[in-house]
């Protein structure tokens, strides 16, 4: 949209932060003057620009959730926060969570992909989209980024960040405990503890466990007892606080173990939701059917395997930072493990089961050193450096009948691969200018040099040997043998002015990429099975260019208004489909070229203490603007102009809590909020085709009584009233299936402090 483009390079040379990046968790006097702020207007502190500032005086698109608001809305992992934030659709996609940000996303979920959107925990990149899927608890707030934010923090955040904060110690006695119990026999349970080691400095315990049944039911008895769909258990400690005057820090260690049988508990066949007649058509789309809940939540085939997870996530971070005077050093740096252990009932071409099984360990650590300078001078900013490095080792094993399939009389189908070595090394720098008090100038600039490398194999395993095609129980039947440096430099510009009595106003070009990679295989002539050219083996980064603009006013003390208008353009979008020839494999290419065109609004309306509206609308023109997936097969046809993945044309939201004083001091709260969507659709590469999600409505709603002085509480909540079964992924093929959002969650929730 021309008109979006010239009216933010009309605003700007753009960025959307003011950059003077003092730490964001441990600049306390700077916290302790916006908390009082916050507190006068209602507002909530935030640190999206790498510093503590207030959320209307932040010139960045984004969502702020602190941890009263996560409770009432039922938010106690990463799938949840679909509903709480605009434009963000976060779904299951095998055994990972899928990150969409204004239909920018990213379908590579294996041990070689990089997710288009960056998921940190207090401020470290998680690498994995599996280890997503942890639990929320003892959470100070949550950030939601939307657009490239490449130059603060750097690599994969192409869509944007989702950023979990967790409370910090204080130097004060403080407990909590929370409950609920929901249908499907679901569990929430947290407790916390904080303690005073001495003036300044406090030690912080929280855990957390939580269980969930599948959303699905089966049509017949299952011939052995299904795990739960989600059990998981977490711990968290916490150590920090302020020495003197000049150093502030924290160090945190977690822990968490997940069970349960993953996304196979949200999984049905296609039949539940789209005409049989119409699916597995090359280049057409898949009818929708209606059917009611109880209808398209049955899985007609009972696993016969056994499915479970036994994964153990580990993790150990540090955050200090030192004020030399003219210049504060900000050190950020983490260590993190994952071991995976997990047996699986696969259901392929939607009516087989096969058995499977995963391992495999991955380990991760990054380290960034800023410096921020020029504390209440007119020129102001940061320099930096970061280093991320992965390695991994998985296997990854289809039994019979898959492997029979592949290679007569194999029982076993096998990816064993590793290591996997990702690296990315980085340096960056951000400027502010105070053109005036209220009108800031930020330029900033990000160069990436980002190494991926993997050696593995594909295999058939053999029982017997005399079987064997290779005379051993293992054979190779090609070696995954890749490596490659991907470069880019990666910028944002951008003004802001604070209008006198009325908000913020703001403007921003931005610039963002994601490293390219390589698929399963070899280089000719490098190993045994070696069979394509470069040009197959690998593809290329993505890059998006983003201008924005904006809008955060505050009309009056009962009137909030947001607004932001946007334009992508979007090259070598990546993605990916299941190819079963010659062998069963995961092919990733470039998709050419996409455009993206939006508008967000966002209203709170409060006309009185103890009434007030929230009110949102999202339109988002996100399609492909060039994309001939198989320009050799099917020379005639195209997606382009059709719609990106989980990218809704218009969402609206209306939300209204009431409060009800009592005569203790105590009080009732109502609240409910209704998400409407528009349809959105799901590409399937496979097929040449895209599953059709048809428009709907979900409501939310709770009742809360609070007791005086906030000292306990209990809930009873209700979500999806509706009871509407939406589509989160599908596919045809080898893994074909419907992965289902949930079903209506009811229950009661109690929490204590002490």
């Amino acid at each position: 949209m021309k008109l979006i483009r010239t009216a933010c390079f009309a605003s700007v040379f753009a960025l959307a932060t003011p950059a003077f990046a003092q730490n964001a968790q441990t600049d306390q006097p700077a916290q302790e003057a916006d908390a009082s702020a916050a507190a006068a207007t209602g507002d909530i502190i935030v640190t999206a620009s790498r510093q503590s500032t207030l959320l209307s005086k932040t010139p960045i698109t984004l969502t702020a959730l602190n941890g009263d608001q996560l409770r009432s809305a039922g938010v106690t992992d990463a799938r949840a926060l679909t509903n709480s934030v605009p434009n963000l659709a976060l779904t299951e996609s095998g055994d990972a969570v899928r990150i969409s940000i204004r239909g920018v996303t990213s379908t590579d979920t294996t041990e070689k992909g990089d997710p288009s959107a960056a998921f940190l925990q207090d401020g470290i990149y998680i690498a994995r989209p599996a280890d997503v899927l942890g639990s929320f608890y003892d959470v100070e707030r949550i950030e939601v980024l939307r657009g490239p934010q490449g130059t603060l923090y750097g690599r994969n955040t192409t869509a944007g960040v989702i950023n979990v904060i967790s409370a910090l110690p204080k130097d004060e006695f403080g407990a909590s405990v929370d409950a609920s119990y929901g249908n499907l026999d679901s569990v929430d349970a947290s407790g916390m503890i904080n303690l005073r080691v001495a003036d300044g400095l406090g030690v912080r315990a929280a855990v957390n466990y939580q269980r969930q049944d599948p959303f699905y039911t089966l049509a017949s008895p299952a011939t052995m007892k299904l795990n739960p769909f989600r059990e998981v258990f977490s711990g968290r400690l916490s150590f920090g606080g302020k020495v003197g005057e000049n150093l502030t820090f924290v160090i945190r260690g977690d822990y968490s173990n997940t069970k349960g049988s993953g996304t196979n508990g949200n999984t049905v066949t296609l039949d539940r939701f789209y005409d049989p007649a119409t699916v597995g058509i090359k280049t057409k789309n898949p009818v929708y059917r209606d059917g009611d809940a109880d209808f398209q939540r049955t899985l007609t085939v009972a696993p016969t395997y056994p499915t479970q997870r036994n994964n153990k996530n580990y993790g150990i971070m540090g955050e200090f930072t030192y004020d030399f005077g003219p210049v504060q050093a900000t050190y950020l740096g983490s260590y993190r493990k994952t071991d995976r252990n997990d047996t699986r009932n696969l259901l392929l071409f939607g009516a087989l089961n096969n058995p499977a099984f995963f391992f495999g360990n991955f380990k991760q650590d990054s380290h960034e050193l800023r410096l921020a300078f020029g504390k209440g001078s007119p020129l102001h900013g940061q320099i930096g450096g970061y280093y991320f490095h992965e390695k991994s080792a998985i296997e990854f094993n289809l039994g019979a009948p898959l492997s029979g399939f592949v290679v007569p009389n194999a029982t076993g189908f096998a990816f064993p691969q590793g290591p996997t070595v990702s690296r990315s090394k980085a340096v960056f720098g951000q400027l502010t200018y105070d053109i005036t008090p209220d009108f800031h100038l930020t330029g900033g600039i990000r160069y990436n040099n980002d190494f991926k490398s993997r050696n593995g194999a594909t295999v058939v395993d053999f029982a017997d040997v005399t079987k064997s095609i290779c005379g051993k129980a293992r054979c190779v039947l090609n070696e995954n043998i890749a490596s490659r440096t991907f470069k880019k430099t990666i910028w944002k510009v951008g003004l802001d002015y604070d209008v006198p009595g009325l908000g913020l106003v703001y403007a921003a070009v931005s610039t963002g990429y994601k490293a390219g990679g390589f698929n399963d295989g070899c280089v000719t002539g490098s190993g045994v099975g070696c069979a394509l050219t470069p040009a197959v083996l690998y593809y290329n980064p993505e890059n998006l260019t983003n201008y924005e603009a904006g809008v955060k006013f505050r009309i009056s003390p009962a009137f909030r208004f947001n607004a932001a208008v946007f334009h992508y353009d979007y090259s070598s979008l990546q993605v990916s489909q299941v190819v079963t020839v010659p062998i069963p494999a995961t092919l990733i290419s470039n998709a050419a070229k996409a455009k993206v065109d939006g508008l967000e609004l966002e209203a709170t309306l409060k006309p009185s203490n103890t009434l007030t509206f929230d009110l949102g609308y999202t339109y988002t023109n996100a399609r492909y603007s060039k994309f001939s997936p198989d320009p050799v097969n099917f020379p005639n046809f195209s997606f382009t102009g059709a719609a990106l993945d989980q990218a809704p044309k218009h969402v609206a939201t209306v939300g209204m809590t009431k409060v009800f004083p009592l005569g203790n001091g105590g009080r009732f709260e109502a609240a409910v909020r209704s998400r409407m969507s528009s349809e959105y659709f799901i590409i399937d590469l496979n097929n040449l085709s895209q599953f059709r999600q048809p428009s709907f409505t979900k409501t939310d709603a709770t009742l809360t009584y609070t007791a005086p002085g906030d000292r306990y509480y209990v809930q009873g909540f209700v979500r999806n009233i509706e009871n509407k079964i939406t589509i989160s992924n599908a596919s045809t093929g080898l893994a074909a299936g419907a992965t289902i959002g949930a079903p209506r969650l009811y229950g009661v929730r109690a929490g204590v402090k002490f």
